[in-house]
């Protein structure tokens, strides 16, 4: 591998890394020579790197964001990567939604987000030491989409939230980019499918398929490598083409 996009001298905390698009992130941050620290709620995933930490933490705790960086950074002082993945979908319609469905997607999506990324960088700048961040965002951030309305409005707020931080946290050597990932098969979304559905989002994706998590990897491996030095408040789009035609293919 060439060596700006090399991992090897660093260290990543993936949150939401125990199935799905976070998972394969870890993944591909292993096989870029970077030291993982896997999270999840409740149970590890069954395939980690050796040498890999994992720890377990609920992010809708008040005190979760807090507590999980300093049980990473505990496990792994050296650490210097973090990958803000965690998030979940609670959507009913809009004339439906609860106060409390709302603000579980909210306290998840955004608010657990929020703080553990503040929680990284004030460890990052009390050691005088330079970092990278790297949001999960998605593509109903920038389109919404049927019975999605709290789920569409905390992905948009991610997009916010990756710029004002990479604005933030630029005076202490610390950047901040984002993936928006369209249509992923995870577990997530295999319960939103039915096979008409999908023949239809493969007619409108151009690359003619749904995405795999792997799809998303190769994308957090640049923004967090030597590579992508000189990029900060940027969102890369890993969608296939599923925004880019207003129709797709008859």
């Amino acid at each position: 591998m060439p060596a700006a996009f090399s991992l090897a001298n660093n260290t990543a905390l993936v949150t939401g890394s125990s199935q799905g698009i976070g998972h394969a992130i870890a993944q591909g941050l292993h096989a870029a020579g970077a030291r993982l620290i896997f999270h999840g709620k409740d149970t590890p995933p069954p395939i980690m790197p050796a040498g890999s930490v994992y720890l377990a933490g609920d992010l809708l705790d008040p005190h979760g964001p807090g507590q999980l960086v300093q049980a990473a950074f505990a496990a792994r002082p050296e650490l210097d990567l973090l990958v803000c993945n965690a998030g979940s979908f609670f959507d009913v319609p809009f004339l439906d939604m609860s106060p409390e469905l709302f603000e579980r997607t909210i306290n998840l999506n955004v608010r657990a987000n929020y703080f553990v990324a503040q929680a990284f960088a004030r460890e990052l700048v009390a050691r005088k030491r330079p970092g990278a961040i790297v949001t999960t965002s998605s593509t109903n951030g920038f389109q919404p989409e049927d019975d999605s309305s709290a789920y569409d409005t905390s992905k948009g707020a991610m997009v916010m939230l990756t710029r004002t931080l990479a604005h933030s946290l630029a005076p202490h050597g610390i950047r901040v980019n984002g993936i928006a990932p369209g249509l992923i098969k995870t577990p997530l979304t295999a319960g939103l499918l039915n096979s008409a559905k999908q023949q239809h989002y493969e007619k409108k994706i151009l690359l003619g398929r749904l995405g795999e998590p792997e799809d998303c990897a190769g994308a957090v491996v640049f923004l967090l490598s030597p590579a992508a030095r000189y990029i900060t408040g940027q969102i890369i789009v890993v969608d296939g083409g599923l925004t880019l035609g207003q129709i797709g293919r008859i």
